[in-house]
């Protein structure tokens, strides 16, 4: 076999969430995949009560409602002290952390563990949260000027990935985003034989190019609110 990085353990993860303010709402579900190949795939998934109400909006999506997530839901202190433990133990190890959109969901966390007391990612590691790999921001780098748009649902269909559930559940998501990853090194051969780290690096400049661009895009649309954040992977500054 040849020993790319993609051909060796790779730790997805994805979650479902109350809303998208990485500072203000709550996951309701996540779940954390541990492939190896050759080996076999190891899930787990969490549900919790996030403390607050779940918007409709929100429900439709992920299909978990505020009296399912309050009758079934752990509460999260337990819960994301497991999350980001094992996060932590195996980015320790140069097992990268592979998410679709992962500043989202990494910011979210660490915000999340904030608000209960717990040590962030870059506390847990004493450094960066790395090596991170996101299909989302590589697919815009590799295949920029692709119309269309670029939901897990979309890139899942460009790339020929069929998932065996529902996207938008969190475990579903996470296998999703791993084919769609395998599908890309695929496409792009180039991908699989760079180190981590400098895919790392890589990942952070095009992530930042995008937001320049799509930022120049909003102003010149007249469009209000804030822009894209051009901080890859961790937009939420949890410091070390």
């Amino acid at each position: 076999m040849n020993e790319t990085w993609i051909n060796r353990p790779l730790l997805g993860f994805d979650t479902e969430t109350t809303g998208v303010d990485v500072a203000g709402d709550r996951i309701v579900t996540a779940a954390l995949v541990l492939r190896t190949p050759g080996v076999g795939t190891e899930v787990r998934t969490w549900l919790m009560d996030p403390g607050m109400e779940i918007p409709a909006e929100a429900a439709a999506i992920h299909g978990i409602s505020t009296e399912h997530a309050r009758a079934h839901g752990v509460q999260p202190l337990e819960a994301l002290e497991e999350i980001a433990a094992e996060l932590a133990t195996h980015l320790a190890d140069g097992v990268p952390v592979v998410a679709y959109n992962a500043a989202f969901d990494l910011s979210l966390l660490d915000s999340e563990l904030l608000r209960h007391g717990l040590k962030t990612l870059p506390q847990r590691l004493g450094r960066p949260v790395e090596p991170v790999v996101d299909p989302l921001v590589i697919d815009r780098w590799l295949d920029r000027y692709r119309s269309g748009k670029r939901r897990l649902g979309d890139l899942s269909q460009w790339y020929g990935v069929t998932s065996d559930g529902d996207l938008h559940t969190a475990e579903v998501d996470v296998l999703a985003t791993l084919d769609v990853l395998e599908a890309l090194t695929r496409r792009f051969p180039q991908l699989e034989r760079m180190s981590l780290a400098d895919l790392h690096q890589q990942q952070i400049g095009a992530h930042r190019q995008w937001a320049v661009s799509f930022n120049e895009w909003r102003r010149e649309q007249g469009l209000d609110g804030p822009g894209a954040s051009g901080t890859w992977p961790v937009q939420y500054s949890a410091g070390v």
